[in-house]
Order: C-alpha cells, then structure tokens, then sequence
C-alpha cells in the first residue's frame, strides 16, 4: 500500500484573526458530531493564556446542542498550526477528556474561509466566515482536500439557514443524548 505524503499545513497562522465565529460549510464529521446538524458552527475566543476557548454548536430538530473545549498549539515551538483540541463529554457531566487533533490546511489571506483536517485523514471541516461560501471557492478547498488524500465522497454539505440564529436561543438538548448517539454510531 502506498503511503501517503505528508499532509502541507498552514504556517504562521495568526489566531488573533482567526478567533470568531466560524459556519460549518461542509464536513467528514467526526464521530462527536451529529449525522443531522443544521447550523453548526464554531466560535473561537483567546484567552489570557494564549489557550482558545472553542464553543460548537448544532442545531437537530430545533434543540440548540454544544459543546465547549480548549484548542492549543500542539507543540508551542513550531509554527506550523497544527492544534490540538480538548473536549470533557458529555455535556452535562464533563468527565472524560477527548483529545482531537484540529490542523488548519488552508485559510485565504482574508481570513474568510478555511481547510480543517486531522492527521488521521478521518475528519474534514470547510469553515467560512459567512453561513454560505461561493461554489467556486467550496470546489477548490474540497479539491485540495482530496490531494491531501482525503476521501472527498464522504464530504456532506451542512444546512445552513438564510438568517442562522444569532445567540443561544432554541430549546437546549439538556440531555446530551446526541454526543452519545453520535459517539456510538447511532
């Protein structure tokens, strides 16, 4: 079997500017993520520690669901932005820390959208700035993707609303119930 080349990551990514909220355009969603999210997105925030605090969200049958972590350098001295991201499930009894690897592919020189992956080649994001991306732009990052060696079949466009919900509103799943059906493949 042949190996695979080494994945080309985003040097000397600016998290200052990176910080915000981000709309999930497209995804080979991890298996924390819910198959049937709509409006799913991530808010990125600094902190004094030079840590981000990373905040995402889905909406599945009109329940707000999500789920808070910490994203940091995976190694401080290099300037590649490869990340590691730390979340406690579930929800509502944080307990067990999940640790994912979360490396920026592409980002455009604006900031404005970008390529996320992990090393494994299991998880894709194609984040945007705004809750749609020009087909254009979408067709070249999932071209990209594929010459990383990503299965780019597996690659679902996320529903995202005309006018997307601004805070926190909605019901919330209180419950949790979605991590564990997406955790156990239901």
């Amino acid at each position: 079997m042949a190996t695979k080349k080494a994945m080309e990551v985003v040097k000397g990514l600016d998290l200052q500017r990176y910080m915000g909220r981000w709309y999930e355009i497209a995804s080979v969603p991890s298996r924390f993520q819910p198959k049937n999210g709509e409006n799913t997105r991530a808010t990125y925030t600094l902190k004094d520690d030079g840590t981000v605090n990373v905040l995402n969200e889905t909406w599945t049958d009109g329940k707000r669901g999500f789920i808070e972590g910490t994203a940091y350098k995976a190694d401080p001295n290099s300037d590649e932005a490869k990340l590691k991201v730390r979340f406690y499930v579930p929800p509502f009894l944080p307990i067990i820390p999940v640790t994912g690897d979360y490396w920026v592919l592409f980002i455009d020189e604006d900031y404005q959208y970008a390529l996320i992956g992990q090393p494994s080649r299991n998880s894709l994001w194609i984040l945007s700035r705004r809750p749609h991306l020009d087909e254009e732009i979408y067709n070249q990052l999932v071209q990209r993707a594929a010459d990383e060696g990503y299965d780019v079949s597996k690659l679902h466009k996320t529903r995202q609303s005309e006018s997307p919900p601004e805070g926190e509103e909605g019901p919330k799943d209180t419950k949790g119930i979605w991590w564990f059906k997406s955790i156990f493949g239901r």
